[in-house]
């Protein structure tokens, strides 16, 4: 399905599976609104690039996806400038405090805990509650969340980041299944080990050695599942896990 003329909110979109997520939409004609945090150069890089495809237009949005107002003042913008989105990539997240495999739970404070789904959930949840109503009333949506494989097996970095990601999933079930009939397609990727990101700067080699085909993903496999997940209208309500063979079938 062609992506010409449709407009994409892709959040973190200054990190690597964002930014290969939005070359691989505008190559299919989609204009990209970038959303970066404290990245600002390289967000603007970025749209340098991106506008440079034929018919594409892109524009860079800053937002701390820690406070609320801030996501919705970001929201607005696009809106204000680009027009309403008709494709959302939930991509932003934090892992907060890094406690490990065998760290304790008393290491994550309640504070950590709260941010950390504040930033990986509740502004993921706020812009889908900002932006479905326009998909709604246009008969056409793609919502992608971010998840990560350890919302189903617990992972590398702690209970606090492994429960903001699972809590993506009770979110996809119901948001597809409200607003399928209406144009609306709703899923999540969990990804493992992408290099190139921020929470894969320094993987040890444990962390490699866990993977099973023996290096670690990129963030361009990762956005070719994401291409898919918006361009098939008979998928949805479903968490495709991208992770090297990490775990035996999907959750």
């Amino acid at each position: 399905m062609s992506l010409q003329g449709k407009l994409a909110l892709i959040t973190g979109c200054s990190g690597g599976i964002g930014q290969a997520t939005a070359l691989a939409f505008a190559i299919r004609g989609c204009s990209i609104a970038v959303h970066y945090h404290s990245a600002r150069e390289v967000a603007e890089d970025l749209v340098t690039g991106l506008r440079k495809l034929h018919g594409v237009r892109a524009h860079a949005f800053q937002a701390d996806m820690g406070e609320y107002d801030s996501v919705r003042t970001m929201h607005a913008a696009v809106v204000d400038t680009l027009g309403h989105p008709d494709i959302l990539f939930n991509n932003a997240g934090t892992t907060g405090t890094v406690v490990g495999k065998r760290g304790d739970i008393e290491n994550v404070t309640l504070e950590d805990f709260e941010q950390t789904w504040k930033v990986n959930t509740g502004s993921s949840f706020l812009l889908t509650q900002l932006c479905i109503p326009h998909m709604v009333t246009q008969k056409y949506g793609r919502v992608v969340f971010c998840s990560s494989v350890a919302a189903g097996i617990g992972g590398v970095v702690g209970p606090h980041y492994a429960s903001s990601k699972s809590a993506m999933h009770g979110l996809v079930h119901w948001l597809a299944m409200r607003y399928a009939k209406e144009g609306i397609t709703c899923n999540a990727i969990a990804p493992a080990l992408i290099e190139d990101t921020t929470m894969m700067a320094n993987p040890s080699d444990e962390i490699r050695n866990m993977i099973p085909i023996g290096r670690l993903g990129k963030p361009h496999e990762v956005a070719s599942v994401v291409e898919t997940l918006v361009t098939n209208e008979y998928l949805t309500n479903k968490i495709m896990v991208v992770d090297g063979g990490l775990s035996p079938s999907a959750f």
